[in-house]
């Protein structure tokens, strides 16, 4: 029996209950231009038919900075608060923005290879509550 998974928000992967995490995109199938979180209509061409579809699981890392400050309310995080990398991870057809699980800017460089993980967001009472993050792809964490 497998223990049941609370997501942050369920409808950001393809299966809330699968182990094999994959993020939910959405690719309009006037234009075929790939978002994330999925949305109802395309921002490219206006186009209002959307397929729900998995996105790679792997990337790069385009961008990122670390931060260093507890955001405001109403952030939910672990306490005691602590520094987070936050990143754009290119997966080809979409970048997507995303906690990064590393927060020494020492550790990153652009286009360093990441994979897609499940990070605990915080807590609510005594159980956890699940958000993806990306890892460095030779990071096991």
């Amino acid at each position: 029996m497998t223990a049941t998974i609370t997501w942050v928000d369920p409808s950001l992967v393809i299966d809330p209950t699968a182990s094999d995490v994959q993020l939910a995109g959405a690719r309009c199938t006037a234009c075929g231009t790939t978002m994330f979180p999925f949305l109802g209509g395309c921002p490219k061409c206006g186009g209002s038919d959307m397929e729900r579809v998995a996105l790679p699981t792997t990337g790069t890392l385009w961008s990122y900075t670390v931060q260093y400050f507890e955001p405001k309310a109403p952030y939910r995080g672990l306490e005691p608060f602590e520094p987070f990398g936050v990143g754009y991870v290119d997966l080809g057809d979409v970048c997507v923005e995303t906690r990064l699980t590393v927060n020494d800017p020492a550790a990153l460089s652009l286009n360093m290879p990441m994979r897609l993980v499940t990070i605990t967001a915080f807590l609510d009472g005594d159980q956890p509550v699940q958000t993806f993050a990306f890892a460095p792809q030779e990071d096991k964490s």
